[in-house]
């Protein structure tokens, strides 16, 4: 699928930002007065920043209060009240450390649990789709949380859990990239099931459907290159993961040290985020000549590229 960048800031920034106000409300760090301050309000900058970037992906902005109203069937509707009734929580529960130096323990659990569950949420937009066999899987909450922690961790100074859950995180997205790249083969979706044409016998599409591009080929039709992404996936492993958890043990020597921790974080979840769209292949590109199967080297799949400019070079 087409990475928008907006979708990318929002789901990085936000998750890390929840990530950092559970550790608040759970009482990691125990700061209080200015500094309890500071760091509250670094967590409310990312998380509600994020949260306003993803409303530059819509077409109409205007609009966005309509999420509020399918909270019964949409995760989308679920994400947009539980990252309010977060925000909500966490507001009130940083009044006690930051004004009154004591906290309300319950309080901050619920701010917690609250703003772990909107990054669920957030994460279950993308699980429930079954036209994205990629993203239809448990690794995708998963990581989803794992990073939300492990970043917020980070930008909480919990070392040791920091190292833990980044590490971890480390080993669900090798996981979630093994079992990811032979999705689309195992969903039983193929040209036959796209065309409607299947499955009385084999079908290969002698040309594209048009020539010319369209909403769907330019949002859902998007290809890497092996070469690319398996040198991005390199990079987003290092710095997502091993890098950070690797300077751990240096973080309470340097200031300057944690701070580049975090940012190499950052980095690298960004680009793990940007696969993460880029490599997600969804169904309709079947009926656009991409094969169900980890070789995409179809002769119709390169008239497509050719038509719509999507994919990459390398």
């Amino acid at each position: 699928m087409n990475p928008a960048p907006s979708v990318i800031i929002f789901s990085v920034l936000s998750g890390l930002g929840f990530g950092l106000l559970a550790w608040l409300g759970l009482g990691f760090p125990a700061v209080t007065g200015w500094v309890a301050a500071t760091f509250f309000a670094l967590g409310f900058a990312l998380a509600v920043g994020g949260l306003i970037s993803s409303t530059f992906h819509l077409g109409n902005p205007q609009r966005a209060l309509l999420a509020f109203t399918q909270w019964r069937t949409s995760w989308l509707s679920r994400e947009a009240w539980l990252s309010v009734s977060a925000l909500t929580a966490n507001g009130l529960y940083a009044l006690g450390p930051v004004f009154w130096e004591a906290r309300i323990a319950p309080l901050g659990w619920l701010a917690a649990l609250l703003s772990l569950a909107t990054v669920f949420s957030t994460a279950m937009i993308y699980t429930q789709m079954k036209t994205v066999p990629r993203w239809r899987h448990w690794t995708t909450p998963a990581l989803f949380l794992t990073l939300s922690l492990g970043g917020g961790a980070l930008l909480a100074a919990q070392g040791e859990a920091a190292a833990i859950l980044l590490l971890i995180a480390g080993g669900l997205q090798l996981y979630a990239w093994h079992h990811g790249d032979s999705a689309l083969a195992r969903s039983g979706s193929d040209t036959g099931t796209a065309t409607g044409l299947g499955p009385a016998a084999t079908v290969r599409l002698f040309e594209p459907p048009h020539t010319g591009g369209n909403y769907l080929t330019h949002e859902m039709v998007y290809r890497i290159g092996r070469k690319h992404a398996a040198r991005l996936r390199i990079i987003s492993l290092l710095a997502m993961s091993l890098l950070p958890a690797a300077m751990i043990g240096l973080l309470y020597n340097s200031h300057l040290l944690a701070g580049l921790a975090v940012l190499v974080h950052l980095a690298g979840t960004f680009v793990q985020r940007w696969l993460f769209f880029a490599e997600a292949e969804h169904v309709v590109g079947l009926y656009y000549g991409l094969r169900a199967s980890p070789d995409q080297s179809n002769p119709s799949t390169t008239s497509v590229k050719r038509a719509t400019g999507n994919g990459s070079r390398s």
